[in-house]
């Protein structure tokens, strides 16, 4: 009986996650061997990591689905100046050009359940290392405590990504990438999809991505979940959830506490030519954020609201 107990004790999930599967904060362990066992990393997962900044959407497109852009960091304070990157040569945390420009890596692995305590770990690092020197991956502490983005960037600045075509800005000028970083670059450029930013007014961290046999838009939300799916379904039963013409809504993501919709577009269409219907859906979408407020959903829309929500995933 004893056993038997423990067997069934073994596998009940932990703070909602199944024991067995890999642990959430990315280590590759399982969870019940990682954050799940006793005396395993003290560290809480944070499940969005980016709140509190005016880049947060922003930071979770690049970390998730931009391929190749860079942005100076707003740092509240720092004699060096430090560019994000999506990617590095090696999927470095970080490293310092031969040239002196430093950069640290945003799509990278983690070590600890706050990626933006990483990333603050990755910044104090470029601010001190020397010229070609590389971080490989973002370690322990070590006894001090770099804070997180939120206590180092400007929590009021925007980020304006500058988008490349391919990798080619991890070499300074006039420099060709030789040996172990050629072959990363070369890997690197094969895998990017074409991507550009949607701009227009009110529509911020939207992003076109030409995925072969049909193009996306996808766009970063920083409402709460539930109050953004009454206000999708509003507009799901109205038939104003798309883009017009060309375009249809195909569901949605959850990535680092947000949640991400995707709309399906013709692809024989320019990027350039989606700010306008993106900002009509927007104008569309913030009038019906505003109604939901005040009038409560109705039974259709309620039914709507379940059928978008089963259109989800979770990436982080």
């Amino acid at each position: 009986m004893a056993k038997r107990t423990a067997v069934k004790n073994a596998a009940k999930p932990t703070d909602g996650v199944n024991p067995r599967q890999p642990c959430p904060c990315g280590s590759g362990k399982r969870y019940k061997a990682c954050h799940g066992s006793e005396g395993g990393p003290g560290d809480v997962m944070v499940s969005r990591p980016f709140e509190g900044l005016a880049a947060e959407c922003e930071l979770i497109a690049l970390r998730e689905f931009v391929p190749s852009a860079t942005v100076k960091l707003p740092l509240a304070k720092g004699d060096r100046e430090v560019t994000l990157a999506t990617v590095l040569p090696m999927a470095a945390a970080g490293l310092v050009r031969g040239d002196g420009t430093a950069f640290v890596g945003l799509q990278v692995q983690i070590r600890s359940g706050d990626i933006s305590r990483d990333l603050a770990r990755a910044i104090r690092w470029a601010e001190e290392a020397e010229t070609g020197e590389a971080l490989s991956v973002v370690g322990p502490d070590n006894g001090e405590n770099p804070g997180r983005l939120q206590d180092i960037l400007d929590v009021d600045a925007e980020l304006s990504p500058d988008l490349h075509d391919d990798f080619a800005w991890w070499m300074p000028p006039d420099n060709q990438p030789t040996g172990e970083v050629a072959l990363s670059l070369e890997r690197a450029n094969s895998a990017i999809l074409p991507t550009a930013r949607v701009d227009a007014p009110g529509v911020k961290a939207a992003y076109w991505v030409d995925a072969g046999d049909k193009a996306h838009l996808r766009w970063v939300r920083p409402e709460a979940e539930e109050k953004l799916l009454n206000a999708m379904a509003r507009l799901h039963v109205r038939g104003e959830l798309d883009l017009g013409e060309g375009s249809r809504y195909a569901g949605s993501f959850r990535a680092h506490g947000l949640v991400v919709p995707v709309w399906d577009l013709d692809r024989e269409m320019h990027a350039t030519e989606w700010a306008g219907p993106a900002e009509a859906l927007g104008k569309r979408l913030l009038e019906a954020l505003a109604s939901v407020e005040d009038e409560p959903i109705t039974d259709p829309e309620r039914r709507a609201r379940e059928g978008l929500r089963g259109r989800q995933i979770t990436l982080r």
